[in-house]
């Protein structure tokens, strides 16, 4: 799909009435994105910040995470997850995956738990949901939160609800320049309560608990608590209400490139597609798993395909090694997974193109017959 539509008509008329109200930091543009986002999602609420890792951090600390907590937390996800948790003073403790869908399982979630845990912090992993319902009664009766790790998956669905819409999880998404539905940068939580909305927009806010309007109103302002500065700006809202309008067409491609390269990479021996249930979720990227992953990633380098290893498990990084437990599903993916190039912009050229590619260095390891 050309990405010229997506520039021009509404998308000035948003960016000039956000340049227009010569406030652009947090504004009503802001507060009509989070209408927008909630409406979307059909939930009362939903806090808009500054990015995905500060709607990580936040909800944490509306959760009261703190020093001596611990958070249960799969390692293969992107090291933003981690450095939330750090930064609360909470420890990971770091669970394994599924290795065909590379998310957590409630099995697993629940023999990781211990007397410290506070936060259950499931990550939806390509877009696909996580269904943690099931440990609901148990994790409640241990005052255990659980916070999802959802940047991946705006728009996709968990049982007959959208992520973010059944309220058992504070839902934290992100809406940065690859997600789903970006802002330019920015993110989102959807709160269960009132309440808990509350203190997320306090928290964002530099402890500051009167709105902005308010404060337009008064000579004073009180800070009532610790806080950050983590709200979302009025231009990142902006480009965040036009990108919302085009969003069902967006998910549409994203599941229609997903699918085509699934088509075409199956039966390519030693390269298996990581399973988003792309009928159910909007996927953020396709991942594969390759019997020799480095010879084929460095191989499709080499012929200008843009492809990445989302994301090595931070269990084995050098600023997480005080945590580090042996994982070994989540290592032996480590060797395996490789992300290919994925955007809605790319047409079903690109995708044979990156397709031939890969059966082609399949050829070359001698793993996929002629």
């Amino acid at each position: 799909m050309n990405a010229r539509p997506f520039l021009h008509g509404p998308e000035t008329e948003a960016l000039i009435e956000a340049l227009w109200l010569g406030q652009y930091g947090h504004s009503r543009l802001v507060e009509k994105f989070e209408h927008d986002i909630a409406e979307f999602l059909g939930v009362p609420d939903m806090v808009a910040v500054a990015s995905g890792t500060d709607a990580l951090h936040i909800a944490l600390l509306a959760a009261e995470v703190g020093p001596g907590d611990e958070v249960v937390v799969p390692s293969q996800t992107y090291c933003a997850t981690v450095q939330a948790i750090l930064a609360t003073g909470a420890q990971p403790r770091f669970i394994e995956i599924n290795p065909a869908t590379l998310c957590v399982e409630a099995d697993d979630v629940l023999a990781a738990v211990t007397p410290a845990t506070r936060v259950v912090l499931p990550v939806l992993y390509g877009g696909r949901a996580v269904d943690l319902s099931a440990l609901t009664e148990v994790l409640d009766s241990r005052r255990i939160t659980v916070i999802e790790d959802a940047a991946h998956a705006f728009g996709s669905v968990c049982g007959d609800k959208l992520v973010g819409a059944r309220r058992e999880a504070l839902t934290c998404f992100s809406f940065g320049p690859i997600k789903n539905l970006t802002c330019g940068q920015g993110g989102g939580i959807v709160p269960r309560t009132r309440e808990e909305a509350g203190r997320l927009r306090t928290l964002r806010a530099l402890g500051i608990a009167d709105s902005q309007r308010q404060r337009a109103q008064t000579t004073t302002y009180a800070v009532q608590q610790y806080g950050l500065r983590a709200t979302m700006s009025a231009l990142n809202a902006a480009i965040g209400r036009v990108q919302l309008r085009y969003f069902d067409a967006v998910a549409a491609l994203r599941k229609s490139l997903w699918q085509s390269y699934a088509d075409g990479l199956s039966g390519i021996g030693g390269v298996e597609v990581v399973d988003v249930d792309v009928a159910r979720s909007v996927p953020f990227n396709c991942v594969v798993r390759l019997v020799h992953r480095d010879a084929a990633f460095h191989a499709l380098r080499s012929r200008g395909i843009g492809v990445g290893v989302h994301y090595p498990p931070n269990h084995l990084q050098p600023a997480f090694a005080r945590w580090r437990r042996s994982l070994p599903v989540t290592e032996e993916s480590d060797r395996q997974i490789m992300s290919l190039p994925f955007h809605p912009a790319m047409s079903s050229e690109d995708v044979q193109r990156v397709v031939a590619a890969v059966r082609e260095t399949a050829l070359e390891a001698g793993t996929c017959a002629s």
